[in-house]
């Protein structure tokens, strides 16, 4: 697939993203000396290095070879949570009535318009990911192929780049799971499902991570009869168990039907359409749906880049090898985001990229075990986490003890109409040290920041339960945890003790 294929139909709102993130009259500068950094990859690792390190007068080039910006920009995070925008909004006037709202009948989703929508907004924001901004920024930005000649030099289109740091930051790819009869079927990644201009009667969805969720309950609100197929018990299996059937239920009542524990999938073509065979809690399934999404797989894009020939160690399941400090077997190279890291979230490429750059242009020694990174599923409720949870808790031999305050005793949320959902706080056994925290809210992404900062600051869950929050917010939440802390300060015995000294004041 060609970046252009990542730009379907052939709009005026692709067409401007185009000349954006990948001018098609773009001419390459010319090498004038050594570098003191190159960077392959413009996602956003690769931005974040460049703009840095320009901005504090190093010389540097950004070599990308399809659409400045990566996947966050083209086919991942801003794509996808303007789709969840729109899908948000039509559940919100289906549910109107509940709040005494009277919607006439007969109101529908139009997903040519939804999707128009979104493609606007992509190209509305790619001027900050574009070559000209770049380049005014004072990186020589080459579109091309690159490719390491020797431990110093870097090959884009026939011209040589000599460096003193480079930094790989090519981030990764779908790559589709072997499922028997896939390849002999058409079917979508989240690279594709973008470009979608008509809505599907009926949409298969392999995998219900967080790219499954998030796709499979937009287009349920869209209208579509949307099967989710995951091989795990339940939906985000990597999250808290509790958190995650909440938003399990959640789907099941926007409509998704959900296969887990899915076993012997098998596709194959049905005419027009594509057959799924399953089975799943002992029964048998046999479905036909009109487009099929495969939310399953990544494979970091480490071919093609001549690492071999930089000395670089890699391998196409893990990406590139580096230490705490990012840094490959060649110490002059860096990676950073999707191609050497498990962390696949643009804000963790975005972090990695201010800690290489420390350390690779000023002697730095930043670990990037020291990132304290949360994450966020956007459903609707938005599931966030961040630090350890009780299962890893427990694999690690950590004793925690665990708050949780239900959002059904949060005054804002009962007055929104959100009572599912909770906070939960893991701390040090004995404790307010914070070690890691889940939360079900319509703005979890939002509230997790308060958690994270926190964490990386050293800061208890006592103080939180003495910081005054606006009411009422469903951050109040977050603040009521701590009270359920110093609750447990408050011992039988402490409580005895104050009442005998209140018992001489009377």
């Amino acid at each position: 697939m060609t970046y252009l294929d990542a730009l379907q139909p052939d709009d005026e709102h692709n067409r401007r993203l185009a000349a954006n993130v990948h001018p098609t009259e773009w001419q390459n500068p010319v090498p004038d000396g050594r570098y003191n950094l190159v960077v392959i990859g413009a996602g956003a690792g690769g931005l974040v290095s460049s703009a840095i390190a320009a901005a504090v007068g190093a010389k540097v080039a950004l070599i990308e070879r399809g659409l400045l910006g990566g996947d966050c920009l083209n086919v991942g995070c801003v794509p996808s949570k303007g789709l969840i925008s729109a899908a948000r909004m039509a559940a919100a006037v289906r549910e109107a009535r509940e709040f005494g709202v009277a919607v006439p009948d007969g109101a529908s989703v139009d997903f040519g318009a939804v999707m128009e929508r979104m493609r606007k907004l992509r190209a509305d924001i790619s001027p900050n990911d574009s070559a000209a901004r770049f380049r005014d920024l004072g990186v020589d930005v080459f579109l091309g192929n690159g490719r390491f000649t020797g431990r110093d030099s870097i090959d884009v289109d026939g011209q040589t780049l000599r460096f003193k740091k480079a930094i790989v930051a090519t981030g990764g790819r779908a790559q589709a799971p072997p499922i028997p009869g896939l390849d002999q079927v058409r079917y979508l990644t989240n690279e594709t499902v973008f470009s979608l201009t008509e809505l599907p009667r009926r949409l298969g969805i392999i995998g219900a991570g967080p790219i499954g969720c998030e796709m499979a309950q937009s287009f349920a609100r869209f209208g579509s009869e949307v099967l989710l197929i995951e091989a795990a018990h339940g939906v985000l299996p990597r999250e808290d168990r509790d958190a995650a059937e909440i938003v399990k239920r959640s789907l099941l009542h926007d409509g998704v039907r959900l296969l887990c524990c899915g076993t012997s999938l098998q596709v194959s073509p049905a005419g027009e359409q594509i057959r799924l065979t399953l089975d799943s809690h002992g029964n048998s399934y046999d479905e036909t749906v009109d487009e099929l999404l495969v939310a399953v797989g990544r494979a970091p894009n480490v071919e093609g880049l001549g690492l071999e020939a930089a000395g670089v160690e890699f391998d196409t399941t893990n990406g590139v090898r580096v230490n705490d400090r990012l840094q490959t077997t060649n110490r002059k190279i860096f990676a950073v985001g999707d191609v050497c890291s498990k962390f696949k979230f643009t804000h963790a490429s975005d972090f990695m990229a201010r800690r290489a750059i420390q350390n690779a242009l000023f002697f730095g020694r930043a670990k990037s075990t020291d990132l304290i990174i949360p994450w966020c599923t956007y459903t609707s409720p938005e599931l966030a986490h961040v630090g350890v949870s009780s299962d890893e808790a427990k694999r690690r031999g950590i004793a925690i003890d665990t708050y949780t305050q239900e959002l059904a005793d949060v005054d804002r949320a009962i007055l929104d109409g959100e009572t599912t959902g909770f906070v939960r706080v893991h701390t040090a056994k004995g404790t307010d040290q914070i070690l890691g925290a889940t939360i079900v809210a319509r703005n979890a992404g939002d509230l997790i920041s308060e958690v994270t900062l926190a964490m990386r600051n050293g800061i208890g869950l006592s103080k939180i339960a003495d910081t005054i929050h606006p009411y009422p917010t469903q951050a109040d939440a977050i603040r009521k945890v701590g009270d359920l802390f110093n609750r447990t300060r408050l011992t039988s015995g402490r409580k005895k003790l104050l009442a005998k000294l209140f018992a001489l004041l009377r």
